[in-house]
């Protein structure tokens, strides 16, 4: 067992997480997308802030897929249960077109109508430039003065080259259009790729860092893809991203649902930094433990606990699972961030989930490595 350290501050805890250094205890975090307007929620809230480890998440408005491409957007009324939203991004060779379906009961949305459905559609993208990157910092730097010594703010990167090119064309036709259309998916990819180059380098220029994030990884993982596809889209595009961030001094987030455990050399190989969730079976395919062989210090583990066990377990079933993931991954003393695996979903059941919440943050708080 390795000595007992002094207390550390939350942001020095995190950032000493990012970077890969010894901790007085694992970091526990709560991520909070969650609707500001349901009340349920509010003891939450309070608890997030007033004990966990907090990450601020920060970015300038075109890390955003809505703001960096200017939508022209119209809502129409559907049904009781949805809204229509359709969304058009004029480009030189055309418009494209994004219908979804807004639930307005709760419901998840989806899309009926991607923006590339087709190779034209692709060529229709590819003519539209991208603007400069810049953008307003003041929410960064004010997010730093609030969070102080609780935490650290990452700044966003957005979607990866590779998520957003799956994205923009849905699942079932990214998948097609791997092997119809590969070279014009690639061309796009290279473009989201070095505007994304050069958001580092602009926040660089302007004292945002050291840490930041970026996701999408998701949409191109195994089983719908093999690991040559997600090297080959994922890896490819987002390793010089990283290597670039590392040159600056910074560290990178990703998150990433699903079945990773054929592609975590992947993840290792393009130097990502902490990665979440890092989900056991049956949502995932490899467990807190099997991740820490794979990849020792290497990568620091956001998770894992499933975000539903927060709703349906029992309070001594999260503290079971919480103490197994910090004796799975945490024999070094670093690389561990408790987390859920993604944002409380039930809307209005706050009160519910309260209990897991603080038994899992309770546990973190009063671990001991003595």
């Amino acid at each position: 067992m390795l000595r007992k350290m002094e207390k550390l501050t939350s942001k020095e805890r995190l950032k000493r997480c990012f970077f890969h250094e010894e901790i007085d205890r694992p970091a526990v975090y709560l991520r909070m997308y969650i609707d500001p307007s349901d009340k349920s929620y509010d003891r939450l809230r309070k608890l997030a802030w007033e004990k966990t480890d907090i990450k601020m998440d920060s970015g300038i408005s075109m890390a955003s897929f809505k703001n960096l491409h200017k939508l022209l957007e119209r809502e129409e009324s559907y049904s009781e249960d949805f809204k229509k939203k359709i969304m058009i991004l004029k480009t030189p060779k055309g418009d494209l077109e994004s219908i979804q379906y807004i639930g307005l009961k709760g419901q998840p949305s989806y899309t009926a109508k991607y923006f590339i459905e087709t190779r034209e559609d692709a060529e229709k993208y590819l003519s539209f430039e991208y603007p400069k990157v810049q953008g307003d910092l003041t929410e960064y730097f004010s997010f730093k003065e609030k969070v102080g010594d609780r935490g650290i703010v990452t700044a966003a990167l957005g979607e990866n080259p590779g998520g957003m090119v799956a994205g923009l064309c849905g699942t079932e036709r990214f998948a097609m259009m791997s092997i119809t259309d590969r070279d014009i998916l690639h061309k796009i990819m290279e473009k989201r790729q070095n505007f994304i180059l050069e958001m580092v380098k602009f926040y660089h220029k302007n004292g945002v860092g050291p840490f930041f994030w970026m996701s999408g990884e998701e949409l191109i993982t195994p089983p719908i893809h093999s690991p040559e596809d997600f090297d080959d889209f994922n890896a490819r595009y987002d390793k010089p991203i990283i290597d670039l961030v590392h040159e600056i001094g910074g560290r990178v987030h990703i998150h990433c649902h699903g079945k990773i455990k054929k592609v975590l050399y992947s993840f290792l190989n393009m130097g990502v930094d902490v990665l979440h969730p890092c989900e056991a079976p049956p949502m995932g395919d490899v467990t807190a433990k099997e991740v820490k062989e794979i990849v020792k210090d290497k990568i620091c583990i956001e998770g894992n606990i499933q975000i539903a066990d927060m709703y349906e377990k029992s309070v001594d079933n999260i503290i079971e699972q919480t103490e197994k993931l910090i004796k799975d991954a945490f024999s070094d003393n670093k690389n561990l961030i408790v987390c859920p695996t993604a944002s409380p979903y039930i809307f209005g059941a706050g009160d519910k989930c309260f209990d897991n919440y603080k038994a899992m943050v309770d546990t973190v708080i009063n671990y001991s490595n003595k």
